[in-house]
């Protein structure tokens, strides 16, 4: 039987009001004495002269969530965390908006601090979402990650 992924992706921005109730759920779990979060937010960068509005976000699914499943075994193996919780847009998120939200806690400051870098630059590297840079002109091109 093939093992069910937890699916990291929203439809869109990752809302403001999204991550503020994400961070509320956690009042309650008083074993907790850090957090630490990552917000990735569209840049308006300019290329060749051209501003990025937005960038659209396709991924392989099932291949990501799967290496997301491993990030995190990986995370909790390495770091003492209480908890974390990674999610990612699809589709059009505008130059200002987020597109990635990464949120681990602990119940001591430094693994958090360790932890997260170590999971941004992990989903960074390891997952099969892909950005389409559109931009203010509806030209548009494939994103490189740096």
């Amino acid at each position: 039987m093939k093992k069910k992924h937890k699916n990291v992706f929203i439809q869109g921005a990752i809302s403001a009001e999204f991550i503020g109730n994400s961070i509320a759920k956690h009042q309650t779990k008083t074993s907790i004495g850090a957090h630490n979060i990552f917000l990735g937010q569209v840049r308006a960068d300019v290329i060749e002269g051209k501003e990025v509005a937005a960038i659209e976000y396709t991924a392989y699914e099932e291949m990501a969530n799967a290496a997301f499943d491993e990030i995190r075994e990986m995370t909790f193996d390495k770091y003492d965390l209480t908890c974390m919780h990674i999610y990612h847009s699809l589709g059009t998120v505008k130059a200002g908006e987020i597109c990635l939200f990464v949120f681990v806690s602990s119940p001591r400051r430094k693994v958090v601090l360790e932890a997260l870098e170590f999971v941004v630059e992990k989903v960074k590297a390891e997952t099969a979402i892909f950005g389409k840079e559109i931009f203010e002109d509806e030209t548009h091109q494939w994103k490189v990650n740096s």
